[in-house]
């Protein structure tokens, strides 16, 4: 039998992710990548893989692969009842499935994204170093469509013993959730009461959420500045303010430039919580520790904390 699996069912949307493609922003491709890193590795950890290996990203569960030989899987991030081989099978553990069994995700309660790591990684044609799903430019495989087999490489190593679940960060921690920031390279667009109200209101996930952005409704943040920004390149957690005034948090698939000013950058400590909000999720945002004393809007042009370029 073939190292390969056999999509059956696909849920809303299920794409091949690993770390992504960071470092050609400058020729204006984004890095792409898994948008909640500490579960997709987790979910390599467990079947053995190294942990930048090529898995499934699934949103709202609803996924069922069918394995061509027998394999290890596991399936971490947002918590969903499994099915392995026919039987209830647990979460956040490596399975054995021989071949011909099933793999079936149903919804999860919480949380938005699930990942399905397989023994030997998914052995798509890598594109620019990457075997990640961009869905801004296209580039990289296609999502996965009910009917496709996927190759899936040898094992390489053996099982991971089982972890304590780090994730996903929805059903841990306290409401609302809180995002850290630093100073983006544009705060200085924003007035004291601007900046207040960034830090001290909730703000909702809008439906209109995907792996580009995450898009906020609540109040607006009025600039000081009029006129047009020149377009300028934007990094991965940029919470870039739009002409409408509410926040919106650039994830994986963000694009390289960007015409609004950069307000803050979500620390990337905090960018997996962002992968699992749902629509209607509160969150809030806190400059982050270490922040200098005194308005943010101080920070020099391009001071926007450690957040990777592209």
């Amino acid at each position: 039998m073939s190292r390969s699996v056999e999509v059956l069912g696909i849920g809303p949307s299920a794409l091949v992710q690993d770390a992504g493609r960071p470092g050609y922003a400058h020729l204006g491709v984004p890095r792409s990548g898994w948008l909640d890193g500490p579960s997709a590795r987790l979910a390599n950890r467990l079947v053995g893989n190294p942990e930048d290996s090529a898995l499934i990203e699934c949103l709202l569960g609803g996924l069922r692969l069918r394995a061509g030989s027998a394999m290890t899987v596991a399936v971490t991030g947002a918590g969903c009842p499994v099915r392995a081989g026919g039987r209830p099978a647990a979460f956040g553990e490596a399975l054995s499935m021989a071949a011909g069994d099933e793999l079936v995700l149903g919804a999860p309660v919480t949380g938005l994204r699930c990942y399905v790591a397989l023994s030997g990684g998914l052995a798509v044609e890598p594109v620019l170093g990457s075997r990640s799903t961009d869905t801004l430019s296209g580039t990289g495989p296609e999502p996965l469509t009910r009917g496709i087999t996927v190759p899936v490489g040898p094992a390489v190593g053996e099982p991971g013993a089982v972890e304590a679940q780090g994730y996903p960060a929805t059903e841990v921690g306290p409401r609302p959730i809180i995002l850290r920031c630093w100073p983006g390279p544009r705060a200085d667009w924003f007035g004291p009461t601007a900046l207040d109200t960034f830090t001290s209101s909730a703000y909702t996930v809008d439906a209109d959420s995907d792996r580009i952005g995450l898009r906020l409704d609540g109040p607006t943040l009025a600039r000081v500045q009029e006129g047009e920004l020149p377009s300028e390149g934007v990094v991965l957690g940029s919470v870039q303010v739009p002409a409408d005034g509410r926040p919106l948090v650039f994830l994986g698939d963000h694009p390289t430039t960007g015409g609004y000013p950069v307000l803050a950058v979500v620390d990337e400590d905090d960018l997996a919580r962002c992968a699992q909000l749902r629509p209607g999720d509160e969150v809030r945002f806190r400059w982050r520790a270490g922040t200098p004393a005194g308005s943010p809007a101080g920070a020099p042009a391009g001071s926007a904390g450690p957040g990777g370029a592209g």
